[in-house]
């Protein structure tokens, strides 16, 4: 079984190693977008993956966060592209 997830996780990382070809190649701003939102999740089952391989925790708290803060810069680069800003735009919040 160790060596099946060892072997997932050299294929996830060749594989994630072609989607970031393809978010620097682009075309678009939204292929560059999806390619790094696609590392991200690629990145998260890597980190669970060695979690399980290497039989410790903390492994999975990490990818917890990354997961998180992956998913916070995917909505603040959506909303980016969306409007062309990020923030409120002087309006009262309320």
């Amino acid at each position: 079984m160790s060596a099946l997830l060892w072997a997932a996780i050299v294929f996830l990382l060749v594989n994630a190693f072609a989607c970031l070809w393809r978010a620097l190649a682009g075309p678009t701003l939204p292929d560059r977008i999806l390619a790094a939102n696609v590392i991200g999740t690629k990145t998260l089952v890597v980190l669970v993956a060695l979690g399980l391989v290497l039989d410790q925790g903390l492994w999975l708290d990490v990818a917890l966060v990354y997961g998180l803060l992956s998913f916070t810069i995917t909505l603040v680069f959506g909303r980016l592209l969306e409007t062309g800003r990020i923030g409120r735009s002087g309006e009262e919040a309320g």
